[in-house]
């Protein structure tokens, strides 16, 4: 099963038809308006997810007094760097916007608890908590409290907290969903712990669990999905060489849109738990498929011991490999010779099973 987006109303949990593929634009992008981003839809993801930050909110002013002398760096302080790349709230509208004629979903990051009441203005389907507040419990609970799902990740926390997290949001809003995630740029496959999503499966079982990925190639991503993420995150970009510490961690289009193909590949071949004989595999059983064939000849009325008998891809099929245990101590009706297949009409007081 896995996790569907019904617009604007609830995530729901139990068995899905489609994966949600949450792109999400590469943070430190260029300071403009670039709605080539949404373009990346045609990759196939079905919703984008940016970052909203109220600054004077999530940071104190000594946060945004700091010099930064980064080589990413867009302004002398920390502050000025991060006004230039904060997109304005009727870019935000004007972003929504046409992600609604793209016909995909669109929501943000609520950085601080001022960003995230701007973003229920914008009646966003779902609100993202980014790793840096899912231990901002008051933060959390205000947000819990819009009655909006919510996609919590949980970057540089640990089992205890979100055990806390899941304590706190449960009983407000029990519409979210938990997503492993590693808080490093890009992040190395050592540090992902893909383990960490079967162990938040375990612990909460009743939410889904997803992945947000910020390694490089999408192969730990298609290999989430397979253990079971519901929910996927990735950051994309139009450029890796981008300034931006972020760009080198996020996927270019044409790697979304092999994620979004192995994604969807994946999907369907999860399929069932049940094993059986199925009817792709009836030819080659035909084909290749092996009998019980008598070692030598046996006369009528023969007491069948197992060093008459052996085990060939006969012509005609005849009696399974899987029963020839059973054949020891029964008598034959009639003769079989020498290389023949051993036929079930033969065998006194034959049974034929219903094969499940």
């Amino acid at each position: 099963g896995v996790v569907e987006l019904v617009p604007c109303t609830h995530l729901r949990s139990g068995l899905y038809s489609n994966y949600f593929v949450v792109d999400k634009k590469g943070g430190g992008h260029r300071p403009m308006l670039d709605l080539r981003f949404l373009n990346t839809f045609e990759c196939g993801a079905d919703c984008a997810k940016f970052q909203k930050s109220e600054l004077e909110y999530k940071f104190n002013k000594r946060a945004l007094e700091r010099p930064y002398t980064s080589k990413h760096s867009w302004g002398k302080t920390y502050g000025e760097h991060k006004h230039h790349l904060e997109f304005s709230h009727d870019q935000y509208r004007e972003l929504q916007k046409y992600a609604k004629e793209l016909g995909i979903f669109f929501t943000a990051s609520g950085m601080d608890e001022m960003a995230v009441e701007f973003l229920h203005e914008l009646d966003v389907p779902f609100f993202k908590v980014g790793s840096g507040d899912t231990n901002n419990f008051p933060y959390l609970e205000k947000t819990a409290k819009k009655g909006r799902p919510m996609v919590i990740s949980s970057g540089m926390q640990s089992m205890n907290t979100m055990r806390q997290v899941y304590q706190l949001v449960k009983p407000i809003n029990p519409n979210f969903c938990i997503l492993q995630c590693t808080s490093a740029y890009p992040l190395q496959p050592e540090d992902v712990n893909l383990r960490v999503i079967t162990a938040y499966k375990s612990a909460f079982p009743d939410i889904p669990i997803g992945y947000s990925g910020h390694e490089t190639g999408i192969a730990i991503s298609v290999a989430a999905v397979a253990m079971g993420a519901k929910v996927l995150e990735r950051h994309v970009t139009l450029d890796k060489t981008w300034k931006g510490s972020d760009h080198q961690a996020s996927l270019e289009p044409n790697e979304l849109t092999e994620l979004v193909r192995s994604i969807r590949m994946v999907e369907k071949a999860m399929g069932s738990p049940t094993k059986q004989l199925l009817p792709c595999e009836r030819a080659c059983n035909e084909k290749l498929g092996k009998s019980v064939v008598a070692k030598v000849t046996i006369a009528e009325g023969t007491v069948l011991s197992l060093d008459m008998l052996t085990v060939k891809v006969g012509e005609p099929k005849g009696y399974p490999p899987e029963d020839i245990f059973e054949l020891v101590g029964k008598k034959v009706k009639k003769i079989i010779e020498e290389d023949e297949t051993v036929m079930e009409d033969a065998i006194e007081n034959h049974v034929k099973k219903v094969k499940c």
